[in-house]
């Protein structure tokens, strides 16, 4: 897939038609992140997967071209919204010839299901028409969520269960900081919780996030200006990610100092 934008909430695949992916990827429009063909019903569709997941800003999948005979990787996406997997990693009622994810884990699975939303027009290769739609979402993605709590950091004390944790560089000389500061990540298993803290860096407490998953934490950070360098952008929404899947999957999270 092409990556055009890492900040933007709209993914596409074109399905079949790989013309159609072309021409997007170069009209470049607004709110698009990442285009691209999607022709099989297991590889094709773990890809599309493992690139949305990649990229946490990404809120809207757009499934449009003509879907592929015998693979039907459109009809497979659509199931795995729809139905999940079963215990094999196999689609339940993809028209697919074989629809089996062995090369990704469930909750990778699961966290695609519950943070994407999946805009259904396949059979779609009217270019007006998709770019009406990016146009439409790019704008829903610019959103706050309901679900992300915003506290200022004097209301802190109020919350005995919540530690404040300085981040520390391990080489701070050879590292372009953030004008805007840094963030802590701090997952809170027992309450399927994300707690992020918004340093300055005098390392002065400024915001605290707190959220169910790294998308809507992300956009509230980047919705509020709190954080100016885009490899920082990347980091954070890596480490997010990883935040998610350990809550999914139980395993602890360590975050990365680089």
């Amino acid at each position: 897939m092409l990556n055009l934008d890492e900040l933007s909430p709209v993914a596409i695949s074109t399905l079949s038609n790989s013309k159609l992916a072309d021409e997007l990827a170069g009209l470049k429009p607004k709110g698009l992140s990442i285009v691209g063909k999607t022709e099989t019903e297991n590889i094709g569709v773990e890809k599309i997967i493992k690139n949305v997941l990649a990229v946490p800003s990404i809120k809207y999948l757009i499934l449009c071209g003509k879907d592929s005979e015998g693979h039907y990787s459109g009809n497979t996406l659509m199931k795995i919204f729809e139905n999940g997997v079963d215990n094999n990693n196999k689609v339940i009622d993809s028209k697919g010839r074989k629809p089996v994810l062995i090369n990704t884990l469930k909750e990778e699975i699961e966290s695609f299901r519950k943070n994407v939303i999946v805009i259904n027009m396949i059979g779609c290769e009217n270019t007006n028409n998709i770019l009406d739609k990016i146009e439409e979402l790019r704008k829903k993605g610019f959103q706050i969520h309901d679900n992300i709590n915003i506290k200022s950091a004097e209301n802190k004390a109020h919350n005995t269960n919540t530690k404040t944790v300085t981040a520390l560089e391990k080489n701070p000389d050879n590292v372009k900081l953030d004008k805007e500061g840094y963030f802590v990540i701090m997952p809170e298993y027992k309450r399927k919780t994300i707690i992020v803290e918004h340093y300055s860096n005098n390392n002065e407490l400024l915001h605290i996030i707190q959220g169910e998953n790294a998308r809507n934490i992300y956009w509230t950070i980047i919705e509020h200006n709190w954080i100016s360098e885009l490899s920082h952008a990347a980091y954070l929404g890596k480490e997010l990610t990883l935040a998610e899947l350990s809550i999914i999957s139980g395993n602890k999270y360590v975050q990365d100092k680089a």
